[in-house]
């Protein structure tokens, strides 16, 4: 049952762009003419009959551009409100919408922390929105977001987001909720706080989004890429508060989500589905724990980082030599070597008991 109709506190309404605030969007076919009764639709240009290809006519007509069911759905695995929930193409479209939404092009601006996502900057530099760093430390073990930081930063700068990846990507840390807290806080009337819980599904911490009610400038990021393993798919989901909720869909492209995608994630939010989700992330668990312990007897391998997600980062001191190995068995993994402060580092995603078993095969050889 989805929870009563939020009552929070309102959304700092001047973080919004100014030339947005009463920007109505596209009036769609879906949404022109609400509450008719009717039965024949001409009012979208549509095909009259199906397409040989869908003999069915299930994608004849423009989809809804939020399916009611699938953020009703959204609303109840996450015990909030369907007023708070924003479904997009996968959760790059609403990191989008947010730096569309939040900052002017050419001004403003966002925080992150690197080593992150790179979605972030590339979505404000795609804006002309500048991009404020605030580098993540690390002792070989774990990896620390410096929150304190971020909000000084943000102040200093001006910026409108700060975002947040928990656990991150690529480091596999968790942000402490209570610092999460802090940081909004201290920013309340000044920037948006995102946290990014693509890999919320693997994480042991309670999620953000308890921190929803207490905090309007909160805005909690999830996905059925990931632990769902509907990546293909691209469904991602902005929840927010509700006043920032109908500003980021009036400013969202017509029709997001595609019917048979909506249907394929209405049925991946099932009991059932559910149940099989929850079973493979135990699964993929226990083989990161043990692929971790496996690297770690690896010659060269220096570190592998405490992961609360479904990968695991490396440091090398002979990382080409560690890609050669994996490759000449057909092993593909992510050369993070580009990105700063992981000159030596590798990410390796935790697959299916047969892929870890050749990735534990292909390095056993190498030691031999």
């Amino acid at each position: 049952m989805t929870a009563a109709p939020s009552r929070t506190a309102p959304f700092p309404a001047h973080l919004v762009r100014e030339d947005l605030r009463d920007f109505t969007g596209y009036s769609s076919a879906r949404t022109s003419a609400p509450g008719v009764p009717a039965s024949i639709w001409l009012n979208a240009n549509e095909s009259g009959e199906p397409s040989t290809a869908d003999p069915d006519g299930e994608c004849r007509r423009y989809p809804e551009p939020q399916p009611p069911a699938l953020v009703e759905a959204f609303a109840d695995l996450w015990a909030t409100t369907p007023d708070r929930v924003v479904v997009g193409r996968g959760s790059d479209e609403v990191i989008e919408l947010l730096v569309r939404t939040l900052c002017r092009p050419g001004g403003d601006g966002i925080v992150v922390a690197p080593p992150t996502f790179g979605m972030y900057a590339v979505s404000a530099r795609l804006h002309g929105v500048p991009v404020h760093e605030v580098p993540q430390t690390d002792d070989d073990l774990t990896w620390r977001v410096d929150t304190d930081g971020l909000a000084r930063t943000a102040r200093l700068t001006g910026s409108r987001v700060v975002f947040v990846a928990s656990p991150g990507n690529p480091t596999g840390t968790v942000v402490p909720l209570r610092e999460l807290a802090a940081l909004a806080e201290e920013l309340a009337e000044e920037a948006v706080v995102v946290v990014d819980e693509a890999y919320g599904e693997y994480a042991e911490q309670r999620s953000a989004i308890a921190l929803l009610e207490e905090r309007p400038n909160v805005v909690v990021l999830r996905t059925l890429s990931k632990a769902h393993g509907l990546a293909g798919a691209r469904i991602g989901i902005g929840l927010a508060h509700p006043d920032l909720a109908a500003v980021l869909r009036r400013v969202q492209a017509p029709y997001p989500v595609p019917a048979p995608v909506a249907a394929m994630g209405l049925s991946a939010l099932g009991p059932e589905a559910l149940a099989a989700t929850r079973r493979r992330v135990q699964q993929t668990l226990r083989l990161r724990d043990t692929a971790g312990r496996r690297l770690r007897d690896v010659p060269g391998v220096r570190a592998v980082y405490a992961s609360d997600a479904n990968f695991l980062l490396v440091r090398s001191d002979d990382p080409d030599a560690l890609l050669h190995t994996l490759a000449s068995a057909g092993i593909v993994v992510r050369d993070l070597r580009h990105q700063p402060g992981l000159h030596d580092a590798l990410r390796i995603t935790v697959g299916t008991a047969d892929e870890m078993t050749a990735l534990d095969t292909a390095l056993r050889e190498n030691l031999a």
